[in-house]
């Protein structure tokens, strides 16, 4: 018979996932629009930052932007080796399956190669999840994990909920296999990362792990009560309130950094856009470039002190020049 691991769909799921898909449409448009790498870069810092901060990494957001540059920082080795195999896991994983156990593994040795023997392979022996000194989930033992991987990874291949449940109940049913000796935490998410991905590509430059950093004991929690009650519903739930956060927080983001390349490009439209008609008036100019004409005044006076336009003739009927400052 089939796996079909224990959760309810409440109403609360519901709601999430429903202004969760309205959100994420329209981020996806403000996103495309900007086309900002640096925006997206800074995205995918706070993630790798985020994730690896749950589980003791000490370096901050300033150190991993200067791995990701190559430049060389004072910071243990360990740290520093786990920023630079996420980095690169991220890097790779738009080249993998979410449905692909090979591709799991595969994942797995490039976060922790350097830093655990079994890098990329199934736990031999017992593990247990602490929270201080308490044992607080013992895992299922380690003869068993093929089998209940082999049956997760059947069931996510057939389920038909949608791709936000999917992936919290992956996330979940995850941690509590525990699959590896080590890194269980940064797989789960990067593998919940994926499936998200692969129903949405913008959520790989969502970081939905910082968010995760910032209520670690509400994550521990929603964990410990899913089990409880062998039913992740409660763990459904916390995720996909994190994930409708963080889109609201990126979608602030965006929103700045759209203004921000507004007034970039502005001045640069002008001037092609008089290269091609030298005659336009400056409302002309704001109607074709959809800029209030406040906008485009300062624009104009700002390119013709800096010498890069100047008019001719009267104040109506006259035409602009384009000066060549090279």
């Amino acid at each position: 018979m089939p796996y079909n691991p224990p959760f309810t769909i409440t109403q609360t799921i519901l709601r999430q996932v429903a202004e969760i898909s309205e959100s994420i449409g329209r981020l996806t448009e403000r996103v495309e629009q900007t086309q900002s790498l640096r925006l997206r870069r800074e995205n995918r810092i706070r993630t790798i930052h985020g994730s690896l901060a749950i589980e003791g990494n000490t370096l901050s957001e300033a150190q991993i932007t200067a791995i990701l540059e190559g430049k060389r920082i004072v910071a243990p080795p360990k740290d520093v080796l786990e920023v630079q195999n996420a980095l690169k896991a991220y890097e790779l994983m738009p080249g993998w399956q979410c449905t692909n156990e090979a591709h799991l593994l595969e994942a797995h040795n490039t976060l922790m190669t350097g830093l655990i023997s079994e890098a990329g392979c199934y736990r031999q022996g017992g593990v247990g999840v602490m929270s201080g000194d308490k044992v607080v989930h013992m895992a299922p033992g380690a003869n068993q994990v093929p089998r209940l991987m082999k049956d997760l990874f059947s069931w996510l291949k057939s389920c038909d909920s949608p791709a936000l449940i999917r992936s919290c109940v992956f996330h979940y049913e995850f941690e509590f296999i525990h699959p590896f000796a080590d890194g269980n935490g940064r797989m789960g998410r990067l593998w919940q990362t994926l499936i998200l991905s692969q129903w949405q590509p913008i959520f790989i430059d969502i970081p939905v792990e910082s968010l995760i950093n910032q209520h670690q004991a509400e994550y521990y929690q929603a964990i410990r009560e899913s089990t409880v009650k062998s039913d992740c519903a409660p763990f459904i739930e916390f995720m996909l309130a994190v994930i409708a956060k963080t889109l609201i927080e990126v979608q602030s983001t965006t929103r700045v950094e759209m203004q921000v390349e507004t007034r970039v490009k502005t001045p640069e439209q002008i001037l092609a856009l008089l290269k091609k008609n030298p005659y336009l008036t400056l409302a002309e100019i704001a109607s074709h470039l959809e800029r209030s004409p406040s906008t485009i005044e300062r624009a104009v006076a700002k390119l013709k002190q800096q010498q890069k336009l100047t008019y001719h003739g009267p104040k109506k009927g006259g035409y602009w020049e384009v000066l060549n400052n090279d």
